[in-house]
């Protein structure tokens, strides 16, 4: 199960919990019990950035997956089934 996450500033669905940032969300389809659990790992993903930095800019300007993967993201299972726009590649 992977979320491809991409910043913005406009239709948020989650926002970065030190920052603020906000991020539009592209999921894999899943139960609820799966997408709580991908929350929390999103979360935490999100904290994790803070680690190098602070401010906003600690965070991929790209899309990003959650968990992180090393294929092309177009080719992830959450671009694919999340149906993600080119923009958030």
């Amino acid at each position: 199960m992977q979320v491809l996450l991409k910043s913005t500033d406009t239709g948020v669905e989650t926002r970065c919990s030190v920052c603020g940032q906000g991020f539009v969300m592209f999921w894999e389809r899943q139960t609820k019990m799966e997408r709580h659990e991908a929350l929390r790992e999103i979360e935490s993903t999100l904290r994790h950035h803070h680690h190098v930095g602070a401010g906003r800019d600690v965070h991929p300007s790209k899309g990003f997956l959650v968990p992180a993967w090393d294929g092309p993201i177009a080719f992830s299972g959450a671009a694919i089934l999340g149906n993600a726009p080119v923009w958030a590649l």
